[in-house]
């Protein structure tokens, strides 16, 4: 797949775990940590599987439209936003 900003994907988790840690430090799963003024939710397993899911499906979707030069639909650009945002990613979109 196509980076998504300059992000590849195709990771199995993107490597969340360490991100987290590196830029909120510590904390228990389900607890919410603040990043970059976000409030950020350290996922459990099970909730953090179906986002990463919707996340690359989000990202494929993105790049086909970047690709043929649709016109981009707001919403999924806000569930990219808020999918960054809760995997410590860099928003580029």
């Amino acid at each position: 797949m196509a980076a998504v900003g300059g992000f590849d994907p195709s990771g199995v988790d993107g490597g969340i775990a360490d991100r987290f840690e590196d830029g909120v430090g510590a904390c228990e799963f389900g607890a919410y940590a603040k990043h970059k003024g976000r409030l950020i939710k350290k996922l459990r397993y099970d909730e953090f599987e179906g986002k990463w899911r919707e996340f690359l499906e989000v990202a494929k979707a993105y790049n086909e439209i970047m690709t043929r030069g649709d016109t981009i639909n707001d919403v999924l650009v806000k569930i990219l936003r808020e999918r960054c945002d809760e995997f410590l990613l860099e928003r580029t979109v």
